[in-house]
């Protein structure tokens, strides 16, 4: 499908670094079937852009580098913070901020292209600020939701915050529900946002979400139907959600970057694909924990000696502490560096999708975040879980159980041993169920990329989307 009329998107994002990642690639893929898009989110992603030059303020097609207008580019509205202030810390003031004068400063943004005479014929938003269809129906413009998380996430918070008595206490680990389309979870394999124990501001953010979906005239889902069909079905007749994924870059895909431009919140480190290069195939352990989780420095210890057993060469990103969550991430000792100079090598970020790809990695350490996981699949690479909190626990479930794609590391008390560790690696590298993993990886690699491809699922289903916000 190719648009002839110029059509216009807006899309809005919190400037994380795994929300960005997801709505920049939609965006492409819309530039790709003829749409203009306008990136929108918050001022600190320009204070970025002006310290380093890897982040551009608009995008051009790889074929004409000198476009005069690009089809996507960004703008920026204030949260109502300085750039300085800590938004991962003070979380609570910074969701406040942002839906107060977040609110104001977007509808502002909005008006004034209005007043230029550009009309938006949809505005795509984030999931975690709900009250962006507010403004959309305010301005008479349709509005859709790209949910960034897995369509069984999705499923999970839509019956737990339209119907919560139908779930157990949530309270021992051994505790289950059924729910349609997906298999027995146990309260260990929940988002963390839905456990009692749970005060985070975002649990508010998703209720707020599900509780105003009828302000949302499209749910879109980073997945594809292969991947989750039975619980894309259940959605159908209560709130559908219609999947376009896996939004991956195109290279990952096997296709070329038809558009320029990326938004990293780091530099990445690019050295460590020549270090690969130099490793045998199927040999590398690579390891990260994804742009925002920080672990303990018993998990990193752990990890560490699970990987020096292990005898493998390994890849790991580890990010400072002072880029962590809460400042709480551990370190690495100088005598583990030491041991393992040459075998291994760690950065503090790197191109992942890059490493992914690469014939060297044998298998993949993540915290199960759905951009990874995503990645992960379309690369045809075993994955070793280690989940965090958030969607994570539930994903976890997801390739172990429904993907079949990997295994789950056994913690306690959050903590998987340095034997743990070492077996794991094993299991799905040399292991006996190694070779079926790996298979079934590969399998869902292939399903992934004709997903995407011309007349895929997805593909039709973008193209169904387009056409219906035209039509409105």
């Amino acid at each position: 499908m190719c648009v002839e009329d110029q059509v216009h998107v807006l899309v809005v994002t919190m400037a994380w670094q795994g929300h960005i990642n997801p709505m920049l690639k939609l965006a492409k893929r819309l530039v790709s079937k003829g749409v203009h898009v306008t990136i929108a989110t918050t001022e600190g992603t320009r204070y970025l852009a002006t310290q380093k030059p890897n982040i551009p303020t608009s995008f051009t097609t790889a074929e004409n580098t000198t476009v005069r207008t690009p089809q996507i580019s960004l703008e920026f509205f204030s949260d109502g913070l300085d750039l300085e202030f800590d938004r991962l810390k003070y979380f609570d003031s910074y969701i406040e901020s942002l839906e107060t004068v977040g609110y104001i400063n977007l509808s502002n943004l909005i008006q004034d292209f209005t007043n230029d005479g550009k009309k938006f014929s949809c505005i795509i938003s984030n999931p975690f600020m709900p009250w962006v269809p507010k403004i959309a129906t305010q301005y008479g413009i349709p509005c859709a939701v790209l949910w960034i998380q897995a369509c069984t996430v999705y499923s999970i918070y839509y019956h737990y915050f339209k119907n919560p008595n139908s779930f157990p206490t949530l309270i021992g680990p051994h505790e289950f529900i059924e729910l349609p389309g997906m298999p027995k979870l146990q309260v260990k394999d929940f988002p963390s946002f839905i456990l009692p124990s749970c005060s985070h501001p975002i649990q508010k953010l998703v209720s707020s979400f599900i509780q105003n979906l009828d302000e949302v005239k499209w749910v879109l889902g980073n997945s594809f139907d292969e991947l989750e069909e039975e619980v894309i079905k259940s959605m159908a007749s209560l709130h559908p959600i219609c999947p376009i994924g896996p939004l991956v870059s195109s290279s990952l895909l096997g296709q070329e970057e038809s558009i320029n431009g990326s938004v990293d919140m780091w530099m990445p480190e690019d050295s460590c694909i020549e270090w690969l290069d130099k490793k045998p195939p199927s040999s590398v352990v690579y390891i990260s924990f994804g742009s925002v989780a920080s672990f303990s420095q018993k998990q990193i210890d752990n990890i560490a000696m699970g990987l020096k057993n292990s005898n493998r060469p390994f890849l790991w990103v580890i990010k400072p502490p002072e880029k962590c969550l809460e400042n709480t991430g551990g370190e690495l000792s100088y005598d583990f560096l030491k041991e393992t100079e040459g075998r291994g090598l760690v950065v503090a970020w790197c191109p992942q999708e890059k490493v992914l790809m690469h014939q060297a990695v044998a298998c993949f350490i993540t915290h199960c975040g759905w951009n990874s996981t995503l990645e992960t699949m379309v690369a045809g690479v075993p994955v070793i879980a280690y989940p965090d909190w958030t969607d994570q626990p539930t994903v976890a479930k997801l390739v172990t159980s429904m993907f079949n794609v990997g295994v789950r590391l056994e913690v306690e008390n959050g903590v998987a041993s340095s034997e743990e560790i070492e077996r794991c690696i094993m299991e799905v590298t040399d292991g006996p169920e190694a070779a079926k993993i790996q298979k079934r990886a590969l399998e869902l690699k292939e399903a992934a990329k004709k997903a995407v491809a011309d007349g895929g699922s997805s593909d039709a289903n973008i193209d169904q989307f387009i056409r219906e916000f035209i039509e409105k």
